[in-house]
């Protein structure tokens, strides 16, 4: 499994995480290990239009587009796979059609969303099998992804967004699953047996 570095992501959580579950995985920005990996982890901390120009410099946009094996964006990450975020008004890798859009900071909902909340399952998957609907996960963002055909978790915060995002082999969770206790680790654990 590749976690992609493209710079500017604290990967420590992630990579203990991964240790946890015990997964076989290097971090790397290099092209033929990314496309050579059988999964591949695309972690997001950070302004999206920071993290679009690291993969650009890197050359790795075409290359994530074209994955065909598990590909999971967290946070950050799974926002990238939209076709573009109102955060520094970017294009992104435009994998799954739809935009990120900025909560407000009004009616006593503080931005950014910092927190435990619940996920409910609108849409079977094998990324959330064995978890049970309304499980809590850890967030922390300020943009969102509107609900869509592609989204299969659903969250509330002032307005039900998309939390875990699939199209096709391409996942994505607004939550981090490597700070989110065992469903966490659950989540994970599935992602690697895609």
């Amino acid at each position: 499994m590749a976690i992609v570095d493209a710079g500017g992501s604290n990967l420590s959580s992630l990579t203990f995480a991964l240790d946890r579950i015990k997964a076989n995985y290097i971090t790397t920005n290099q092209i033929t290990n990314i496309e050579d990996s059988s999964h591949v982890i695309l972690p997001g901390v950070g302004a999206a239009n920071d993290a679009m120009d690291k993969l650009e410099e890197s050359n790795l946009i075409e290359v994530i587009k074209n994955l065909k094996q598990p590909t999971l964006g967290i946070c950050l990450g799974m926002q990238l796979l939209l076709d573009y975020s109102m955060e520094d008004n970017v294009k992104c890798l435009s994998i799954i059609e739809g935009q990120c859009e900025a909560f407000s900071n009004k009616d006593n909902y503080p931005v950014p969303h910092m927190g435990w909340n619940n996920v409910n399952f609108n849409k079977s998957s094998p990324l959330t099998e064995d978890l049970k609907n309304e499980d809590y996960f850890y967030f922390v963002h300020s943009y969102y992804v509107p609900l869509s055909d592609s989204s299969i978790g659903i969250t509330e915060y002032k307005k039900s967004f998309t939390s875990i995002i699939q199209k096709e082999n391409f996942y994505g969770t607004q939550f981090h699953p490597e700070k989110s206790s065992d469903q966490g680790s659950k989540l994970l654990r599935n992602f690697i047996n895609l």
